[in-house]
């Protein structure tokens, strides 16, 4: 069988648009395509390869678990799930915690138990949900409903109703919203896909406040922040605010498919028996990569160097700006960078991919307009330099390109 591109065409869904490039092997920051050409990895998965492929420590738990148990369902618990669950709980706000696979299913679970509290403790009435503009939560109806992007939710028939969406930033917006009917407020600390936006401190505490203020329960979607992304284990540990719900997929099996929502007792109560389920959630092979995946991250010294390479990224990236001036802003947080195009250049983010990659490097975008970078947490200072090398490269042919075309 000829396994190329031109296959891709044939038998899957077009629903992706991946190019020619086929990766065969990984190791650490490094990636070798079909060719034997290497690329280094500044995408991480979409911030899913939170120590880089192949990490010893999860080849080993993965192998070992591979030798003792694969599946069972949910009608029996199993040890890697109660000791993840365990180690979530002393490391975070959390008291009780539910498995899935993906940040959609997280994020759906966290909604749904949302709602049912509501339901149960004051009637319902109090079933709305408000999140914000440009912020992504899933691709389910439900969650990509809520997610504040209509291109990814239009055209799919009727919508889940009683879902509104402030203003990300701005507090009187949200303020104009919420009510004693609202039954939840979902947020990302930092928005990853709406283009690498951080949520303002003064903001973030005031929509806590509102919150409170109508009995709303209040989720943070840490699928992208959260496992060191930002340089703290979970980003709200850096915002002076506490969710009542938090979710968590991406680094938490370091690339393999895992996701957890975690909550207090009096809440979590609610999904009782029957109320909600997951066929492969918390399955032993996925709990035991990311019980490795958690006692490795969960390290001060890791997250230090999270902070520490950012600040080698940030650098990096002002450097080339100096040169070039097509950046308008570099911002994020940890390993969670976004670098926004001039207005001259909006639109051309997918250029600088597609250039990167003809370079030897992978990234990613974030929108249209900002090319987004979400490498391992332990990525070498030496792949960092490198990779800035061939970055600076793909940023010089878009930029005399552009010149071109003026």
């Amino acid at each position: 069988m000829n396994v190329n591109r031109a296959l891709f065409d044939e038998v899957m869904v077009p629903n992706y648009a991946p190019p020619a490039v086929i990766p065969v092997k990984g190791k650490g920051s490094r990636v070798w395509d079909q060719e034997g050409r290497e690329y280094i990895d500044f995408a991480g998965g979409i911030a899913v390869n939170c120590l880089g492929h192949c990490h010893p420590a999860l080849v080993q738990a993965l192998q070992a678990q591979s030798e003792q148990l694969w599946h069972l369902a949910n009608v029996m618990t199993n040890e890697p799930a109660l000791r993840l669950a365990r180690k979530l709980t002393d490391a975070t706000f959390a008291e009780r915690v539910y498995f899935a696979n993906s940040g959609t299913e997280a994020n759906e679970a966290a909604l749904k138990l949302a709602r049912r509290y509501a339901f149960n403790e004051f009637g319902e009435a109090k079933n709305g949900i408000i999140a914000f503009e440009r912020s992504f939560h899933g691709r389910t109806l439900f969650a990509v409903t809520v997610g504040g992007q209509k291109a990814y939710s239009d055209g799919f028939g009727p919508k889940p109703g009683a879902i509104h969406h402030a203003i990300y930033n701005d507090l009187a917006s949200l303020e104009a919203l919420i009510s004693d009917t609202t039954c939840a407020v979902i947020i990302e600390p930092v928005q990853g896909e709406g283009g690498i936006i951080e949520a303002d401190p003064t903001f973030i505490k005031g929509v806590r406040e509102l919150c409170d203020k109508h009995n709303a329960l209040l989720i943070f979607d840490e699928v992208q922040t959260g496992v060191g992304r930002t340089g703290h284990l979970y980003a709200y540990m850096d915002c002076g605010v506490t969710p009542d719900i938090l979710t968590s997929a991406k680094a938490l099996g370091g690339g393999f498919p895992v996701a957890a929502m975690l909550t207090t007792t009096a809440i979590a109560k609610h999904l009782s028996v029957g109320t909600h389920g997951s066929t492969y959630g918390g399955n032993p092979l996925a709990c035991a990569v990311a019980e490795a995946t958690f006692d490795t991250v969960n390290d001060p010294a890791l997250l230090d160097g999270v902070r520490q390479r950012h600040q080698r990224f940030r650098d990096g990236l002002n450097r080339i700006n100096e040169t070039y001036g097509i950046f308008r802003d570099i911002r994020g947080k940890g390993l969670l960078i976004g670098a926004e195009l001039q207005p001259a250049l909006a639109g051309r983010a997918k250029e600088i991919l597609q250039a990167a990659t003809r370079e030897g490097l992978m990234c990613l975008v974030a929108g249209p307009d900002v090319v987004r970078l979400a490498p391992s947490l332990v990525i070498p200072d030496a792949d960092i330099d490198e990779g800035l090398l061939r970055f600076e490269r793909a940023v010089a042919s878009v930029f005399a390109s552009a010149a071109q075309s003026a």
